[in-house]
């Protein structure tokens, strides 16, 4: 192969990105252009389903998919990027897999984010959270161990800090998931601490007395106007001074893109994404795209901002992965663009609400809406099926996926 196209991440972003790639490729019938995908694992782990029972089951196979549309997959993680030299540095995976030095052509960066935790006083050492699988599985751990503790104050005690959109969503579940451990009849107590003074404070007016009926019907409660000052083996401590003795405390309060964006130059946002232009590439660097939530990234012509969601990542990855591949074949690249937004935030046992729109109107909720969500969560959002062509067509990104 005499050129190559670097992917880093397998995520939605980068999966997509990948066969975005190669469809292009394929329709082209360039021979001559190599895509590599570099990841820890040819896995998809479905993040946005980890406040969910069985966050270990939440991950799906890519080995077959890569391998039906020749994307080579590398085992490892990428530590340095070098964007004069057009070079990439991966660790090896395992002891079987050594080092090396990836050169490249285009670069499609996709490594996602992590969870923001600030050094708020024993937060690394007292909280969980449902940022990765690991993560997830080791709060399910928790809960399940529960029930083997004293029943003293605190027990049955969950405080849950930030009331976004992850907060909501696990909040929603947790009194159902405390139950199955403790009893049908348990007294459990799920608190959400948010320093704004409303919950969901991204989220606006639309969905809110909806998110407040659900919660209250599932006896969620919480504390607005004062963060989470402290956190010690017992509970938390607010910012105004209120103690809340809780045996568990699970944070969910912001991201940050992936540290390898600030070895890109140019400017980045608050979160640390890369600002792109409408193709997605990197500006002022020569051959490197950026994509999902490692991109800052404008939605369409009225100043709207992609989001970190697998809404975005799902439809930036094809545009990043098809205008890597153009650019480099001479083929015509295509604008990224997404004009409609929705939400679909999962409101428990309860049900779900379902808005269109930036300003979030709300189209359907209860048990309608849950319907809708438990598709996206099952099925939308999941790599494709079917043979090469089918795979192929599905990496169009004139294919706007709204999930």
């Amino acid at each position: 192969m005499s050129k190559r196209i670097v992917v880093i991440g397998a995520g939605f972003a980068g999966m997509w990105s990948a066969l975005a790639a190669a469809r292009l490729l394929d329709q082209a019938a360039c021979t001559d252009v190599e895509i590599v995908l570099v990841a820890p694992s040819p896995e998809l782990h479905v993040r946005p389903r980890l406040y969910e029972q069985n966050p270990a089951g939440m991950k799906a196979p890519l080995q077959a998919i890569f391998d039906a549309v020749g994307v080579r997959y590398i085992a490892g993680r990428v530590e340095r990027i070098d964007v004069v030299k057009q070079q990439i540095d991966v660790v090896g995976a395992g002891a079987e897999t050594a080092a090396q030095v990836l050169g490249y052509d285009r670069l499609v960066l996709a490594a996602g984010s992590r969870l923001h935790c600030p050094p708020i006083p024993g937060l690394q050492a007292h909280a969980f959270n449902v940022d990765q699988i690991a993560d997830a599985v080791r709060l399910q751990a928790h809960i399940e161990a529960l029930a083997d503790r004293p029943d003293v104050a605190g027990r049955n005690t969950v405080v849950i800090a930030g009331a976004g959109f992850t907060g909501i969503e696990t909040a929603a579940e947790m009194p159902a998931r405390l139950r199955e451990v403790l009893g049908a009849d348990a007294a459990v107590n799920v608190i959400l601490v948010e320093r704004a003074d409303a919950v969901g404070p991204d989220l606006g007016e639309g969905p809110r007395p909806v998110i407040v009926q659900a919660l209250s019907a599932l006896g969620v409660s919480w504390r607005l106007g004062a963060g989470v000052a402290q956190v010690d083996g017992s509970g938390v401590t607010l910012e105004n001074g209120e103690r809340i003795e809780a045996a568990t405390v699970v944070w969910t309060a912001g991201a940050r893109a992936s540290a390898l964006t600030a070895q890109v130059p140019g400017r980045h946002d608050a979160v640390g994404r890369l600002h792109v232009d409408r193709h997605l590439k990197a500006q002022g660097v020569a051959a490197v795209f950026a994509t999902g939530d490692c991109a800052h990234a404008a939605t369409d012509d009225a100043g709207n901002v992609a989001m970190m969601s697998c809404q975005h990542a799902m439809n930036l990855g094809r545009s990043a992965g098809h205008n890597a591949a153009a650019e480099l074949i001479g083929e015509a690249m295509i604008p990224y663009q997404q004009p409609k937004y929705v939400t679909c935030l999962d409101l428990g046992p309860w049900g779900a609400v379902y808005t269109e729109g930036w300003d979030r109107q709300v189209m359907l909720s209860g048990a309608e809406a849950k319907a809708l969500k438990t598709r996206i969560n099952t099925e939308w959002i999941y790599p494709p099926s079917g043979d090469r062509a089918d795979i192929l067509a599905s990496a169009d990104p004139r294919r706007i996926v709204v999930a």
